[in-house]
């Protein structure tokens, strides 16, 4: 057999934590059962992120921490897809890349996780003055307008190492927020305390979902994502990454979202549906918040990107530019501040 007529193998790519592994390997088992006759291997590495654990994800510079090392080796063709947590994906992706699969998705809400034999079953029940841990800017604010007598943290690192800030005895976490999905995926449900959903606090954009990035140029590895793609979860993720591109949000400001789509089909069978999604931005400090709702039928995702699109710029008129162009402001003034302080440790 020539090299030409050898079956090409798919390498799927991914972050190497023990989440996203998770995650890369129900990718290419659904692959697998999908096409059978083709082969799948996989692939980890180390990110941006993944290197960076000390500072707030507010003064990182966005999603692109989380996938830029991937999209190299993705252009380099070392790979031929990558798996990501869908709510870490920038919503402008690199040129010769792009979204061709999205995978059923998780419950998107955000969960409550109090320390281990701690007695409270709600955030309600903390006492004030307890800390909540969150690497989330959009949590930390909305949460912050009901909660105010509350303490709340950053705390970064994956799951398992925010897991372990939270359970150490001599840490200071009474509880933290994460997101339900990932919590789901690892096995660890029973620890969850509970759900923070809508209209406590919306969720991340396409937050839940498992997105494959493939080269534009590459039409098999586009056949093979297609097969997978569940096209209810790949309307609303559109509509919200719409929403977030036109408001130009990223992972680190506080811009959340709730989508619900009920399914329809056409005379020719061909899907359709109604949507609705909620937006919301929040300023820092929880005091001011604005949020707009749409519902629309869709009879593809163009049509659901419009409406998200169409819900951003509401936001926008009704509030939501004056908050971020402060949240702007902010994060550059803490840059600023933290390349100061490195460079008085430098001396």
């Amino acid at each position: 057999m020539s090299v030409a007529d050898t079956p090409r193998k798919f390498v799927l790519a991914s972050r190497a934590s023990q989440l996203a592994q998770i995650q890369t390997n129900t990718v290419r088992d659904a692959l697998t059962a999908a096409h059978p006759g083709t082969s799948f291997d996989t692939s980890f590495m180390t990110t941006g992120g993944d290197h960076n654990q000390s500072q707030a994800l507010y003064l990182l510079g966005g999603k692109g921490l989380w996938t830029k090392e991937l999209e190299v080796a993705l252009r380099e063709r070392a790979v031929d897809m990558l798996v990501h947590s869908y709510k870490d994906v920038p919503t402008v992706l690199p040129d010769g890349c792009e979204i061709a699969g999205v995978l059923e998705r998780e419950d998107p809400v955000d969960v409550l996780v109090v320390k281990q034999g701690a007695p409270w079953a709600s955030l309600e029940e903390l006492p004030a003055g307890s800390v909540v841990g969150s690497s989330s800017v959009r949590r930390v604010a909305q949460l912050k307008r009901r909660f105010p007598q509350l303490v709340f943290q950053d705390v970064r690192g994956n799951l398992n190492t925010r897991m372990a800030k939270l359970d150490a005895p001599d840490g200071p976490f009474a509880a933290i927020i994460l997101a339900k999905a990932g919590m789901v995926r690892l096995g660890w449900a029973a620890r969850i305390t509970a759900d923070l959903g809508p209209p406590s606090v919306l969720h991340a954009v396409s937050q839940g979902a498992l997105a494959i990035e493939i080269r534009a140029d590459d039409a098999p590895a586009r056949a093979l994502c297609r097969s997978v793609t569940h096209w209810p979860t790949e309307w609303r993720c559109a509509a919200e990454r719409a929403c977030l591109r036109v408001l130009e949000g990223g992972c680190s400001v506080p811009v959340g979202v709730y989508t619900a789509l009920v399914e329809g089909t056409g005379e020719g069978g061909e899907p359709r549906g109604t949507l609705s999604i909620t937006g919301a931005v929040t300023s820092l400090g929880g005091e001011r918040h604005v949020e707009h709702a749409l519902e629309e039928d869709v009879r593809s995702v163009e049509d659901a990107e419009a409406v998200g699109a169409r819900l951003a710029k509401v936001l926008l008129e009704t509030g939501a530019k004056e908050i971020l162009d402060e949240i702007n402001v902010d994060r550059a003034k803490k840059i600023e501040q933290a390349k100061t302080n490195n460079e008085r440790v430098d001396a």
